[in-house]
């Protein structure tokens, strides 16, 4: 059909005589007011689609949204304030078991110097006592090695004054052994 010849009055000046489009069939002039017409149309039933269908159901997605978004805040900072209150509360607990742990420290260090001062106050007095008793121990065996010594030089004397051919006075040695033991 589209090889059938159309009357030129009823085509205008944009359609050869077969109805072949001559140019671009957008810019022919004489087409503008159907073009116009049908474009109007066009918009106004898009503008009513969008306007009764679609911008309402994205309105309440975008409302939903920031609902959502409203929501989430408010609840981020009550988790915030929560967060804040826990730290706190751990710092707090920190600080009372720090101060917890000194206090048994300073206790148990207490218990130790004392039963450290009890100990070394025993050690004291048994190495006194032994002490005491080692100078007393000392103190007989000089007495005992200075009564040896008097025997031995008694008897070294009294063989002596023998052995030099002299007549041995046992009290004679006793008496100058004992003036020369005082010094």
């Amino acid at each position: 059909m589209a090889t059938e010849p159309i009357a030129a009055e009823a085509a205008g000046a944009c359609v050869d005589s077969y109805g072949s489009a001559i140019g671009m069939p957008q810019l022919c002039f004489d087409w503008f007011p159907n073009q116009i017409f049908w474009l109007v149309v066009t918009l106004v039933v898009i503008f009513l689609v969008l306007s009764r269908v679609a911008l309402p159901r994205i309105a309440a997605i975008l409302a939903e949204r920031t609902g959502t978004i409203t929501n989430d805040l408010a609840a981020a900072e009550d988790l915030k304030a929560k967060a804040v209150e826990a730290e706190e509360a751990y710092n707090k607990a920190l600080a009372d078991a720090r101060s917890e742990a000194q206090r048994i420290a300073a206790e148990a260090r207490a218990e130790i110097q004392a039963d450290l001062d009890e100990a070394i106050a025993k050690a004291d007095a048994e190495i006194a006592a032994q002490t005491a008793e080692s100078e007393k121990a000392i103190a007989e065996i000089r007495a005992g090695a200075i009564d040896s010594v008097k025997d031995v030089a008694r008897d070294t004397a009294a063989a002596l004054v023998a052995t030099l051919g002299g007549d041995v006075d046992q009290a004679s040695v006793d008496q100058a052994v004992d003036a020369r033991m005082k010094g």
